[in-house]
């Protein structure tokens, strides 16, 4: 096999896939930024960039399934560039990442685990931005919302948590 992008000459290349994870805890004030949306909310997702979890996750599952490291080595906490910074932009410079590798978004599946916000009412918008900054219609970017039933930090609304997998193709 080939190191680069695992293909042989004359041969289907295989499609590549990657799971992705973020959770961000509550802090006062809104909206919350999730999937490159503003949410009506009375609390936002703390973090260094802009907080987005969806945004995060999915990035993540992106760089996972090309082997290209994560969120953290591309756009470190610890540079102060990174204060604030649109997550969609972000999410945008990992797919410019995985083209130069060789790989193309195939399609995305990501679940919010929240108590509130609930996504429902956002979701089309957000599958809207996602679909933008991956590159890929609609028809492959899904969001999904979930509940914690109560339990937990999630069910407690002190934050929530994002997973996500993506699958690749060969450019």
């Amino acid at each position: 096999m080939s190191s680069a992008g695992g293909m042989v000459a004359g041969t289907v290349a295989a499609m590549r896939v990657g799971i992705g994870y973020d959770s961000h805890r509550f802090a006062p004030g809104g909206p919350m930024r999730l999937g490159g949306v503003d949410v009506p909310s009375t609390v936002h997702c703390a973090g260094h960039s802009d907080g987005d979890a969806v945004c995060h996750a999915v990035t993540d599952a992106i760089l996972g399934a090309a082997a290209l490291g994560d969120i953290g080595q591309m756009f470190p906490d610890t540079d102060a560039a990174n204060k604030g910074r649109d997550s969609v932009m972000m999410l945008e410079a990992a797919v410019a990442r995985v083209h130069e590798a060789g790989w193309r978004v195939h399609n995305v599946d990501v679940t919010v685990v929240a108590q509130a916000p609930k996504i429902g009412p956002n979701r089309e918008a957000m599958r809207t931005a996602l679909a933008a900054a991956l590159q890929v219609g609609t028809d492959m970017v899904f969001i999904k919302g979930k509940t914690n039933e109560g339990m937990g930090w999630i069910g407690r609304e002190e934050g929530l948590a994002v997973l996500c997998t993506a699958s690749l193709l060969p450019r």
